[in-house]
């Protein structure tokens, strides 16, 4: 399956994506990580003596604009690894094994072998927060602390879709700029002109928007946890959810944190996008929560 719809998107996408590297505005090392899945592509940040910290970004981006307003303060507490996540818009080339068997915890596994790294802390951000309570949940002696950005624990499969086609749609299926700042304001909260402000970050977002097949990340499932899985996550896990986040803050998503005894925090101002609308703030809570 192509990741890209034709040559000139895909080299649109990762010349934008070295462009948003370039902005970062700290020095950072990439390289190439072999798991059974492909080559997965990842940013180290910070002192390798550092506690490591491990950065998963959501569906259809990838680490170089997830992280472009965190990513110096993270690294000078923690040894970040920004994970271009297999399959996705990144760097990362996925193998014909990953469209066939895909599956996320022995993929995170191959990354921490490959890193010699036996216990980290994790930060994700939506799908990229998933993959951060999940892998907890599965590997609770490897992981410290995980904090969990734009994100919420689904009790159904269609409480996802539903969630995720009535914030996309009908935007995302017709891909113009207009498209693209109007998708961008309804997933956010009242600080959208930290990411529309950044012209080579809205570019490269709609840069993904128009060439990226999204079929590529399918691969990507969403486990559903009973309530009876959830005990390990109360005090390893921390969820930080935007005040007009319409895919995780709703009263169901909110509900289930509290009924588990998971701990949350609302941040005020922020949507979807909350690390780039909020980042000072999160920033914070993140090393605050972590150390």
């Amino acid at each position: 399956m192509k990741r890209y719809k034709n040559s000139l998107g895909r080299q649109l996408i990762y010349d934008s994506y070295n462009l948003l590297l370039n902005s970062w505005d700290t020095k950072y090392e990439e390289r190439e990580v072999n798991t059974t899945y492909g080559l997965t592509h990842v940013i180290t940040v910070g002192d390798s003596q550092s506690p490591p910290l491990l950065l998963f970004h959501g569906t259809a981006d990838n680490s170089a604009m997830m992280w472009i307003y965190n990513i110096k303060e993270l690294s000078e507490k923690f040894y970040v690894i920004a994970v271009d996540a297999i399959g996705g818009s990144g760097k990362s080339e996925p193998n014909t094994k990953y469209y066939k068997s895909f599956h996320q915890v022995t993929w995170i596994d191959d990354i921490l072998s490959s890193l010699q790294i036996h216990n980290t802390n994790i930060c994700g951000v939506s799908y990229g927060a998933y993959l951060a309570y999940h892998y907890t949940l599965k590997r609770p002696k490897k992981v410290n602390k995980a904090v969990c950005l734009a994100g919420r624990i689904p009790s159904t499969q269609f409480e996802v879709i539903t969630k995720m086609m009535a914030a996309f749609l009908p935007e995302a299926l017709f891909p113009s700029e207009r498209n693209c700042k109007k998708l961008l304001k309804k997933l956010s909260g009242t600080n959208f002109s930290k990411f529309e402000d950044n012209e080579v970050l809205m570019s490269h977002w709609y840069y993904l928007l128009k060439y990226f097949n999204n079929k590529s990340m399918m691969q990507h499932k969403i486990e559903i946890n009973e309530d009876a899985d959830l005990s390990i996550l109360k005090d390893k896990v921390v969820f930080l959810i935007g005040q007009y986040d319409r895919l995780t803050n709703y009263p169901k998503a909110i509900k289930r944190l509290e009924d588990n005894k998971i701990n949350y925090k609302i941040i005020n101002n922020a949507g979807h996008a909350i690390n780039h609308e909020q980042a000072d703030i999160i920033n914070k809570e993140i090393i605050e929560f972590l150390a």
